[in-house]
């Protein structure tokens, strides 16, 4: 696909990302004061992000076995109030000794 082609498409997609964030600033001039709604929208990028991220967790690995057994891990270790590095580190260990264990049998 050569720039000129591309050009159109590379435009409609700036302008509707604009459009997105610019809407909101626009209709709401004041602040948001109805608890419920600010506290749906506090939650949203939380939700969004796990929405995004979860799929891709169980599809990472060679199997599903392991992916949950990192997915398990990961989440005990939060739980705990470890750091993201831990977690991180600890959910990559689970899959390296359950890929390991999955071999061997």
């Amino acid at each position: 696909m050569d720039f000129m082609e591309f050009l159109p498409y590379l435009i409609v997609m700036a302008g509707v990302t604009y459009l997105i964030r610019v809407i909101p600033l626009v209709l709401v001039k004041k602040k948001i004061k109805n608890r419920m709604l600010n506290s749906f929208l506090y939650y949203i990028p939380y939700t969004v992000l796990a929405a995004m991220t979860f799929p891709a967790i169980l599809q990472a690995t060679g199997t599903l076995v392991s992916a949950v057994a990192g997915l398990i891990v990961a989440v005990w270790l939060a739980f705990r109030r470890q750091s993201l590095i831990i977690v991180a580190a600890g959910a990559c260990a689970a899959v390296l000794i359950a890929e390991l264990i999955i071999n061997i049998l």
